[in-house]
């Protein structure tokens, strides 16, 4: 070579530069944060998210933590001794009021015409009569039972409310600390935001110490007996080390966080930054076989003469596929887009100049490629078989392809959307256990808030909100609706006889209202009306309690509720985090629609430009078309719903399925610009460029499947999803383009001149 490249001409500048931009990279790490909010994944202007501060502005902002006791009968003495001294110990704490427990449940009667109110347990019961005594009373306590009580009173809930004012860590470890400080038989279980988060904070930092080291491990034992030569191994591996830093240290210079799906990015980095960096090492290898003689700066030039257009080619439509990401409603699945793009195409220019650079300063190698060997591996023979079928039976794989395509997609019908973000963490997590109790015993453990604004003294008002509990309550699904209607009710039996007409109702007068609350707050505490009403009457929250199973079911509810209170004029807005949860759904399904369309047009019109047809942008597509929909009917067929993670996965398979494909091309137009036809060209194509393509997936695969050892059932959802994708993908590739092909002979694989093997 008597020229040299831009590369071998400046190869001590690139490894310089190379060298600070990793130790750059660095030291951002230190300031990496990571976010388990869930909420917080929805942009700022999205309704629900703003009814909620306004909920939170008004009654004060607060996050419900639940706590529940099981056991054979929570009236047993001991229980409610434990009860009554963790519902102390969490008020001691002052940052979880208003808390709702059996110790602070009211019992409103009345005696002599005065209102009374005292606490449902005011002794612990010694005999069976005192303890069935005392259960009857529960019973005829709506405030109290199935509210605080489970109907057969094997569980018992205590409600705290969080001010925010303290960390989420800090805050579950005082009431681990409270439970520990007493402890008992009873099972305990919590749920609520505030240990969702905790748990979630704790899994992510346990994923990332975990993943990212097992999956280094795993992908140098791969490139150890790929390559057999130390300097194979360690230069893909260092392009994917310093992929993984520059990624990861752009989320805190961005003034972005790490996310759930953050824990991605590292193992996205691991199966995709090496593919070029090993086209580049086995090239090497390839031509030092053939020609033994040549010096090591000879064989880099050719190396990078070769690969530089077909790896860029396969670099940048990985990187539009990743960028459909971008479009996605959610923050982080956008973040995400970004941050791997960036790194995808630093691991692309790292491996077209770090690794020549460095490798043109390396002795060769011993030779372990055998060009004029016939291979005996299990991939060439398969691919040798396959290609016999390819050529004998093209119409038959095409007619496979299709009723496979049929049956599978079929799936998608029944395919569901997650309703909730209850499945982040495994369904025998505690969180989850106790979901699963709220759900069946207490009405349900999601919540919406219906605020009216008016004069809440107002009759009228009260009795249509007393109305709506009603219509509420007999909507399937919901527990239960509660408002200071219910409460003044209940302060009518107190005050009036059964026989009289104002028994259990709410009094025509607004004067009569207002002397019931008076008389309540000279034996009670008003501040037991904090969550349902502010402290001049003049707003007022209906709480609706229920139990959804998947979204149409939350649709369901929703709905119901809206045409129930609707129409009310007083009704000024409806929140819960059972609505961001909603949002959050129909975010996922939208942003899959917008990166799916967005990874879609990119690709035909990269690969229609590439090739110069739009036949070949078409055909080149649907391999991923046949993937994604293959994947979604899948999903349908197994139960596994659409999520904020499973979301990801088609963006991430277009980007990388589209590489099998180009190969595919290229050789195929290679092969016929040597004269030979298209069936011959095929079949050649599959059995050289396929076991290229067939080891590069299996890399990848490899790499994703280092996710089965996530904390998050999401994340393992996702490798299984992704590697189902990819091999889709793969045998779309080798398969149904080499027999459309055959079949019907694309003019774009004829405009082209001979290209060397890749």
């Amino acid at each position: 070579m008597e020229r040299k490249s831009f590369i071998l001409k400046n190869r001590k500048l690139i490894i310089m530069l190379t060298a600070i931009l990793a130790a750059a990279a660095v030291i951002p790490l230190f300031s990496l944060r990571i976010n388990p909010d869930l909420e917080s994944y929805l942009p700022d202007n999205i309704e629900s998210r703003i009814n909620n501060q306004k909920i939170g502005d008004l009654f004060g902002t607060k996050e419900p933590i639940v706590v529940i006791l099981s056991t054979e009968d929570v009236l047993a003495p001991e229980t409610l001794e434990r009860v009554d001294n963790l519902t102390n110990g969490f008020r001691d704490l002052g940052t979880l009021s208003p808390i709702q427990s059996l110790s602070t449940a009211k019992n409103i009667r009345g005696e002599d015409g005065m209102m009374l109110v005292d606490p449902v347990i005011d002794y612990y019961p010694q005999t069976e009569e005192e303890r069935e005594e005392l259960r009857n009373r529960i019973k005829d306590n709506d405030l109290a039972y199935k509210l605080l009580v489970s109907e057969d009173f094997k569980n018992t809930m205590i409600l705290l409310n969080s001010d925010l004012s303290v960390k989420d860590a800090e805050l579950m470890n005082q009431i681990d600390s409270i439970i520990t400080l007493y402890p008992g038989s009873e099972e305990v279980l919590i749920n609520g935001q505030p240990y969702l988060r905790d748990e979630a904070n704790a899994k992510i930092s346990k994923d990332i110490m975990i993943l990212l080291p097992l999956g280094l491990l795993i992908m140098l034992i791969f490139f150890w007996f790929s390559f057999r030569e130390f300097k194979g191994m360690i230069l893909p591996f260092g392009v994917v080390l310093i992929s993984i830093a520059i990624s990861m240290s752009l989320i805190p210079l961005l003034g972005w966080e790490l996310s759930i799906i953050g824990v991605l990015i590292p193992i996205m980095m691991i199966a995709i930054a090496n593919n070029y960096g090993v086209h580049f090492v086995a090239r090497y290898q390839e031509l030092n076989a053939i020609d033994p003689e040549s010096s090591m700066a000879d064989i880099v030039e050719e190396s990078l003469s070769y690969l530089k257009r077909p790896v860029i080619i396969c670099g940048l439509t990985t990187i539009v596929g990743i960028l459909g990401l971008t479009v996605h409603i959610l923050l982080p699945a956008s973040q995400m887009g970004v941050v791997s793009a960036i790194g995808i195409g630093i691991a692309l220019l790292l491996s077209l100049t770090f690794i020549p650079a460095v490798l043109s300063y390396l002795k060769k190698g011993k030779i372990h490629f055998h060009p004029n060997g016939e291979s005996k591996s299990i991939i060439a023979k398969a691919l040798s078989n396959l290609g016999h079928l390819l050529s004998r039976h093209p119409k038959r794989i095409l007619t496979g392809f299709a009723l496979f395509f049929i049956a599978i997609t079929a799936g998608i019908v029944i395919m569901r959307v997650a309703s909730d973000f209850n499945n982040i963490l495994p369904a025998k997590h505690p969180f989850n256990k106790s979901i699963e109790i709220a759900n069946r015993e207490f009405g349900g453990s999601k919540l919406m808030t219906a605020v009216f604004e008016g004069d809440i003294k107002d009759p009228e008002l009260l009795k249509r909100m007393e109305g709506y509990e009603k219509e509420l309550s007999e909507v399937e699904g919901i527990g239960s609706a509660t408002s200071i209607a219910k409460i003044i009710k209940k302060m009518s039996t107190a005050l009036n006889d059964p026989s009289d007409p104002g028994y259990n109702k709410i009094p025509d007068e607004r004067d009569a209202v207002a002397q019931y609350i008076e008389f309540y707050s000279m034996s009670g505490d008003p501040a037991d009306f904090d969550q349902f009403v502010d402290f001049d009457y003049t707003r007022a929250a209906v709480t609706i309690q229920f139990n959804a199973t998947g979204m149409k079911d939350l649709e369901r509810i929703i709905e119901s509720v809206n045409n129930i209170l609707g129409n009310d004029p007083s009704l000024t807005l409806v929140g819960g985090y059972s609505l961001v949860e909603k949002e959050m759904s129909e975010s996922i399904v939208k942003g899959q629609y917008y990166s799916l369309l967005f990874a879609f047009i990119a690709i035909f019109l990269l690969l229609a430009i590439i090739f110069k047809s739009i036949s070949a942008g078409l055909l080149g597509s649907l391999p991923l078309v046949f993937a994604v929909l293959c994947t979604f009917g899948f999903m349908g067929w197994s139960g596994i719903k659409l999520d904020i993670v499973t979301a990801l996965l088609s963006s991430v398979s277009i980007g990388l399925g589209v590489d099998f494909t180009i190969h595919m091309f290229w050789r195929m137009k290679s092969e016929i610009s040597s004269g030979r036809d298209y069936r011959e060209a095929a079949v050649t194509a599959l059995k050289t460029a396929g076991r290229g393509i067939t080891i590069n997936a299996l890399s990848v695969m490899l790499g994703f499947s280092i996710l089965f050892f996530s904390s998050f059932p999401i994340i393992k959802s996702f490798a299984l999803l992704i590697i189902l994708s990819l091999l889709f993908c793969l045998v779309s590739s080798l398969l149904l383009v080499p027999a459309i092909c055959i079949i019907f002979k694309p003019t774009f694989l004829k405009n082209g001149k001979k290209h060397e093997i890749i």
